[in-house]
């Protein structure tokens, strides 16, 4: 049975911890007095932590069964843990970690999972049905957006078949230091989201003409060929266009050539082998590794298990668990390209004089994250328990099946952008905090951590996780109901309130490189 909100409720996640979460809506006071029998020393609030017993001052804290921090002084049992209680652990060595030691046996398969997609010509799969136009720098941005805003007007309601057109834009292409090492990191990231499985694989280019990087750069027509079937770039600077309005017109003109071809499009009966789903967390709780994505993680297994891709990311949120993954890793060579991307991402950060533990936002702390680690071990928690089978680069385009690392900085969009890159057809989303976060290129499934939160934003949460925390459902039926979700939004059948509303986030590029 569900237990009462008004009982005073604690979740403690592994046996070994020396702390717990409040679950109560709104913190509890104190004298409160959890089942457990501890009796708060002082008022707590919501998703923030309660040592379980006295922890000495220089003693570990310990939560996921893992030290997340260093008591600085002494906390008595029932006092509120927070993070300026607390001294963060130095992240592991790079050098001395388990590699492949502890690999999962492969689950059963799951077999006759299907959603209805559209297949494209390279064999990859899309859940919807998008037009999309690719900008090669900034210059043209407000010309294309122009036009986009044209062709949705006046173009997009005669093509039924297609759901949408997309400007891909950024503040990139000139002005730049476009040999640079890093440089290579926004240039593959804008060529594969220009080939995101679901604008249907042949994209349409609009150009200045002078900037640095050029049409034949940004999409190499020898590696191409579909684009050798009719014309695909619009240059602005090119003397046959004599005002804005021939420029707006060419772009028009090429947009209704490929809305023909979109719209004889249908959806198909595909398996879910043919899912790539992106995992992302964002306005992360101490609820979040409670709720939210562990059900994630749950549904990410059911996935693997069906034959799809899995992309878990944000190098600084799982850099303090990499221990835990390295040991995850189906060969030693992935282990090894794991290691390879923190150790990048370490070297980047140390570079603008940073760690990692600049990550947590004001809104996580308020959330009842104390540090980077305890945010890591709850993040990976979205990564379920399977082998982690591929690691790819920012931007890169993954061509694996099963659980992938596509490694991302941690902010919300950039992830999210790099995750479309890396073939992206459908993205999970998971928030504590709350965020109206969207993408326009893939369904945004919404997953909240705890039941306050989505009762609030009952108009922009899809799945209610926070049922977990009172014990009113279990971490596999959250779970079986998001993978069922992300079978019916990608065929269709259901729309997710970001769509709903049309809360679509803009592009937003990694750019190590110089800007000059």
């Amino acid at each position: 049975m569900p237990n009462s909100p008004a009982m005073p409720l604690a979740v403690q996640v592994h046996p070994a911890d020396n702390v717990a979460v409040i679950v109560n809506e709104g913190g509890l006071p104190s004298g409160a007095v959890l089942p457990s029998g501890v009796v708060l020393t002082e008022n707590i609030p919501e998703a923030h932590k309660v040592a379980l017993t006295d922890i000495p001052a220089g003693s570990p804290v310990v939560r996921y069964g893992v030290t997340i921090g260093t008591a600085l002084r002494h906390l008595p049992r029932g006092c509120w843990v927070h993070e300026e209680l607390l001294a963060t652990p130095t992240a592991p060595a790079l050098d001395h970690l388990p590699i492949a030691t502890a690999v999962p046996a492969p689950l059963p398969p799951l077999e006759g999972y299907t959603f209805l997609g559209y297949r494209n010509d390279d064999g990859t799969v899309g859940t919807r049905n998008i037009l999309g136009i690719t900008t090669t720098v900034q210059c043209v941005a407000a010309t294309v957006e122009f036009a986009v805003r044209r062709i949705k007007a006046e173009l997009l309601p005669r093509y039924a078949n297609v759901d949408d057109v997309v400007a891909i834009t950024h503040n990139y292409g000139c002005g730049i230091a476009i040999g640079a090492p890093g440089a290579e990191i926004p240039i593959r990231t804008l060529r594969n989201l220009a080939l995101n499985p679901n604008l249907g694989g042949a994209p349409l280019v609009v150009s200045l003409g002078c900037e640095k990087l050029q049409p034949g750069q940004l999409l190499p027509v020898s590696t191409l060929p579909i684009l050798n079937r009719e014309p695909h770039i619009v240059r602005l600077q090119d003397e046959q266009h004599h005002s804005f309005g021939d420029m707006v017109a060419a772009i028009m003109q090429m947009a209704e050539r490929r809305l023909i071809e979109l719209n004889q499009r249908q959806r198909v009966v595909c398996p879910a082998s043919d899912l790539v789903v992106g995992l992302q967390c964002g306005g992360s709780d101490a609820f979040s590794g409670v709720t939210a994505n562990p059900a994630v993680g749950y549904a990410a297994d059911l996935l693997v298990r069906a034959g799809a891709t899995v992309l878990f990311s944000e190098v600084t949120e799982v850099r303090d668990a990499i221990d835990l993954l390295t040991a995850r890793a189906a060969t030693p060579e992935v282990a090894a390209a794991l290691i390879r991307e923190m150790a990048w991402y370490d070297e980047y950060l140390g570079r603008g004089e940073v760690d990692r533990s600049a990550n947590p936002s004001p809104g996580n702390k308020r959330g009842g994250l104390a540090n980077i680690v305890e945010k890591a071990m709850g993040s990976i928690a979205k990564a379920g328990t399977t082998a982690i089978t591929g690691v790819y680069g920012p931007g890169e385009r993954v061509a694996t099946r099963g659980l992938i690392f596509a490694a991302t900085p941690a902010s919300d969009f950039i992830c999210g952008t790099l995750q479309l890159a890396a073939a992206m057809n459908m993205h999970v989303f998971t928030t504590g905090r709350g965020t109206p976060y969207g993408l326009a290129m893939a369904p945004v499934i919404k997953v909240a951590s705890r039941t306050s939160l989505a009762n609030r934003w009952s108009d922009l949460i899809d799945v209610n996780a926070g049922t977990i925390a009172s014990g009113e459902e279990t971490i596999p039926q959250v779970g079986e109901r998001i993978f069922q979700l992300i079978l019916d939004v990608a065929s269709g059948r259901k729309e997710t309130w970001a769509d709903h509303w049309g809360l679509h986030n803009e592009f937003a590029l990694f750019n190590p490189s110089p800007v000059t």
